[in-house]
């Protein structure tokens, strides 16, 4: 397995662990259902870990939401 340095995520969800595991929970989610991966991976990963590599790769990030 390859590890992810969890400070290259951090950047990318407002230095926020919090908004780090959604994202990375929902991408999981939405990989385990079928969506197309965004990043090379090898065929034995992991639906969380390849959210992990696309969130650290830049390709999946963290939009805030407006509130009505």
């Amino acid at each position: 397995m390859v590890y992810v340095p969890l400070e290259t995520m951090l950047d990318k969800t407002n230095n926020s662990i919090y908004k780090l595991v959604i994202l990375a929970s929902k991408r999981a989610l939405e990989i385990a259902e079928g969506q197309p991966q965004l990043v090379p991976t090898i065929a034995t990963m992991k639906p969380s870990t390849i959210a992990l590599h696309e969130i650290a790769a830049g390709k999946v990030v963290y939009k805030k939401q407006k509130a009505n």
